[in-house]
């Protein structure tokens, strides 16, 4: 009989046990903590700017004798678009800009295709550039060069500089730039050279797309 009553007792020690461990834990379940999305320049962007240009070294060479003109600068504004890719903390992509430009001299020269003399070249009232850009980011800060095409009513020529971009929020990113522009125009009929040289500081302001 002592046995018997032994047996019971442990049995329902067991199936006691097993109900136990089938019931839910009473403890709360571990917080579910959302990752810190991590800044990144990757994506699209578009802005607008605003700076000073200043003519450089502007020259006509008219049968081989070159005349230099004088220096002169003014306001220059407009709109950019771009892309870029960050890789590690390597930023590299691609811009291209429209500008408008008023460097003032009314006493230059302009030679267009037709051979006519008209309007001054190197006060052309814009410009352009499509340009690459490489850099190193510091988080928010970009510290980046800059250079490629760049044309202005029926010249072309090249540009390169560099500049600081830092990013106030996740899609507004405000910058400082600094551009040399080199643009040419050969009328080989009149055998008219016009180059314009010139510099540009302007700042600007970046909406950035598809960025956490």
């Amino acid at each position: 009989m002592k046995k018997i009553l032994l047996s019971s007792v442990a049995l329902l020690g067991l199936a006691s046990g097993a109900m136990a461990a089938d019931l839910p834990s009473r403890r709360a379940p571990a917080p579910i903590i959302a990752a810190v999305p991590v800044f990144t320049w990757t994506g699209f962007y578009v802005g607008v700017n605003a700076g000073y240009g200043w003519n450089a070294n502007d020259s006509i060479t008219v049968g081989g004798v070159r005349f230099d003109l004088d220096d002169e600068g003014g306001f220059v504004g407009g709109a950019q678009a771009g892309y870029n890719y960050q890789i590690g903390s390597f930023v590299v992509g691609l811009e291209g800009d429209i500008q408008y430009a008023d460097f003032g001299g009314d006493d230059r020269f302009d030679f267009d295709r037709d051979g006519i003399a008209d309007d001054d070249f190197n006060n052309s009232d814009w410009f352009g550039t499509v340009r690459a850009r490489a850099g190193v980011a510091f988080d928010r800060a970009l510290i980046y060069a800059t250079g490629g095409f760049a044309f202005a009513d029926d010249a072309t020529g090249w540009t390169v500089g560099g500049g600081l971009e830092y990013a106030f929020t996740n899609n507004l990113s405000a910058k400082v730039e600094g551009l040399y522009v080199n643009l040419d125009q050969d009328d080989n009929f009149l055998g008219i050279d016009s180059d314009a040289e010139f510099g540009v500081v302007r700042a600007g302001l970046n909406f950035r797309f598809g960025t956490y």
